[in-house]
């Protein structure tokens, strides 16, 4: 998962191969809430790992229940419909899949059982609208208040006394959570008579009571639907563990793979696995919409395949209440569309993780779009050729307007794009796609495919023990880019010739060897890190012996050949931070930024001296200054690759600087240059 402030995505080009789903949240924490309040033991196969389904784990064991988890396999024990807790703070994130059923059940177990609990979140939460809800269970003679403004989060639940003989009522008009969250809730109060929930208002958002409805019946829960004004809850309902459940990939994570297939799958297609035609979800009906704007879909029982059919896009108007949180996907894919693009009946989008059309509409038109919003509508028109703009597209802590408006990385491909002028898109804070979709971006990566000439590169050169390997690996960190130690690929072959018995004079047998890397042999840096086929051998390769052994096997122009082409292949989405001694002036001469970092000998010299003692190697300052001197002037004076800066080269001399003084000046570097130090074609 992404940890970085911000994520620049260069221009992309096109999308194909395999991707397969995380969990969906809306069936995830509902399972989780049902095996919780259920008797037995429920094994839940699938689990969607985010930051929703963490708060309700965190949550269903403050209350008691027995949890046993092992990566997205989690055994509940359940707490049969029985209080075994009487008090909790509950602290549910921005979670309205945790919040809102969480809020009904313990409304009701606490009137009914006693106890007292207080449901919390980050601020957003507590601006979430939750009134309809709370007015539907006050009625039944439970205590609710809410501690800050009325009508919305925190809440502080304190017992009642149920009063269950006149039909429940709740509005449908504002979210379907409030719905589902009595459906899951009341049956634990049914034993002596049927409960009828009487929907207020138009019902919106319809599939996910669908969902709901089909989960509650795996759990032994046969709710009556009278159309969708009357639900039926019968006497002596009662929650029965299925005993093994298996989460279905998510259906609205589904739909930006399938635009990218739409956008950009031509010679192969997107091909989606873990969800498909017999899919429970109705966010799976956003394959029509797709379908209605051109997208070419082919489905099974798990897997659907998308490729471009028309192009540009066809615009559509379409009535979305049925789709309502895929439908923003549609929003970004009308950049790609010939003509306006109006999304209807989209009022639930106001009161989401941020009000959505508000948000939408402002960053779609920092790429040059038009856009008119209503109060349950939107209207995007793409922008006029010529007239694509670079975006820092602002997300709101809203996880869906950071997956949205990665799309937009593929403007190039837009019919109103420019021939030659790409733009850049930044997505700020891509952490918040771990509410459901922690890999998200990792995951776009595995599809899209660009011109290596497009992937930004940052270089930094210096010499031995500058601190160059540092700062670029907390470049790469800071900037969710890749990371190349280029020094470590002579040390890396040595280590795998002497293990395997390679004569480290046998020129023929060490090329071999270095053309494997990367490719038979897979090779990965993080940080102090060398992984090699899953083995890291970060401190092997610091050895004396292995360091003798790449200067042998780097005396052969074939061997140094096939490194050179290794180092190149690193290049990968979404960036690459390289270090070495001639990434800027040799490797990757077009790199967007170099960067070239000294330090005087005698800093240097110190530098090194503690680092080995600090791994209990005795060492003389003295001789390591010597060393480093004459190091210095080997690799000035070497005929091949000479270290020496680029020319358009940023000289930095961090003799007297923390390695977070040197971040930070180089990314303040990168941010002072962005947008053109991404697109400079």
């Amino acid at each position: 998962m992404y940890t970085t402030a911000f994520l620049d995505l260069p221009p992309l080009l096109s999308a194909g191969g395999t991707v397969r789903l995380p969990g969906s949240k809306s069936i995830s924490n509902r399972v989780l809430l049902l095996a919780g309040l259920s008797e037995g033991t429920t094994v839940v196969h699938d689990l969607l790992a985010s930051d929703d389904t963490r708060v309700m784990l965190e949550s269903l064991r403050a209350l008691g229940c027995d949890l046993d988890q092992d990566g997205d396999t989690v055994r509940i024990t359940g707490l049969a419909g029985k209080l075994s807790v009487l008090q909790a703070d509950l602290f549910l994130g921005n979670a309205g899949t945790a919040m809102r059923p969480l809020t009904a059940a313990l409304a009701l177990l606490s009137a009914t059982q006693g106890g007292v609990f207080t449901l919390s979140g980050v601020p957003r939460m507590h601006e979430r609208p939750i009134g309809d809800l709370v007015d539907a269970l006050r009625p039944l003679g439970c205590h609710i208040e809410c501690t800050g403004k009325e009508g919305y989060p925190p809440l502080r639940l304190a017992g009642g006394q149920l009063k269950l003989s006149a039909p429940i009522k709740v509005r449908g008009d504002v979210s379907s959570q409030f719905l589902t969250a009595l459906l899951l809730a009341l049956p634990l109060v049914s034993q002596d008579q049927a409960l009828t929930i009487e929907v207020v208002g138009e019902l919106i958002s319809k599939p996910y009571i669908e969902i709901t409805l089909n989960l509650l019946a795996r759990f032994g829960i046969k709710v009556e639907r009278q159309g969708w004004e009357r639900f039926v809850i019968p006497q002596g309902s009662r929650y029965q563990s299925p005993g093994e459940i298996h989460v279905e990939a998510d259906a609205s994570s589904a739909s930006y793979f399938i635009a990218a297939g739409a956008i950009a799958g031509r010679a192969t297609p997107v091909r989606i696995e873990g969800v498909g035609e017999a899919s429970i979800q109705g966010d799976i009906r956003f394959i029509e919409a797709a379908q209605a704007m051109g997208a070419q879909v082919t489905s099974g029982p798990n897997w659907l395949e998308v490729r471009r059919g028309d192009w540009p896009l066809q615009a559509v108007d379409m009535d979305c209440n049925h789709i309502p949180d895929a439908a923003m996907t549609l929003a970004v894919m009308a950049l790609y569309a010939q003509g306006t693009t109006r999304l209807r009946n989209i009022a639930s989008w106001r009161v989401k993780e941020t009000d959505r059309i508000a948000a939408m509409a402002c960053e779609l038109r920092k790429l040059g779009a038009t856009v008119v919003e209503g109060q349950d509508f939107i209207e995007i028109t793409p922008p006029a050729a010529g007239q694509w703009q670079h975006a820092s597209i602002h997300t709101y802590d809203d996880h869906r307007m950071a997956m949205c408006f990665s799309l937009a990385a593929f403007n190039p491909l837009a019919p109103t794009a420019t021939d030659g002028k790409p733009v850049s898109v930044r997505i700020e804070d891509p952490r918040c796609v771990g509410k459901t979709f922690p890999d998200y971006f990792e995951s776009l990566f595995q599809v899209a495919q660009t011109n290596p000439d497009l992937i930004p590169v940052i270089t930094v050169d210096g010499p031995t023990a500058s601190g160059k390997g540092t700062l670029a690996s907390a470049l790469a960190t800071r900037l969710g880019y890749q990371f190349l130690d280029s020094g470590s690929l002579y040390r890396v072959t040595g280590l795998l010739a002497t293990e395997r018995g390679i004569s480290l004079d046998d020129a023929e047998a060490l090329e071999a060897l270095a053309r494997q890397l990367g490719y038979a042999i897979s090779l990965r840096f993080d940080r102090e890190h060398i992984w090699v086929d899953q083995r890291d051998v970060g401190e092997l390769v610091r050895r004396e012996d292995i360091g003798q052994a790449a200067s042998r096997v780097s005396v052969f122009p074939g061997v140094r050949q096939a490194l050179v082409e290794l180092q190149k292949a690193f290049r990968g989405l979404p960036g690459l931070v390289a270090d070495g001694r001639d990434m800027g002036t040799v490797i990757f001469p077009d790199a967007a930024l170099k960067v070239f970092l000294t330090a005087s000998v005698k800093e240097r010299a110190e530098r090194r001296y503690n680092q080995l003692i600090s791994k209990g190697i005795s060492a003389n300052l003295d001789e390591i200054c010597a060393d480093l001197e004459a190091r210095d002037l080997r690799d000035r004076t070497r005929a091949v690759s000479p270290l020496v800066p680029a020319p358009d080269a940023q000289k930095i001399d961090n003799s007297a600087w923390t390695i977070e003084q040197s971040v930070e000046t180089v990314l303040g570097m990168w941010v002072a240059g962005w947008p053109h130090v991404i697109v400079r074609h």
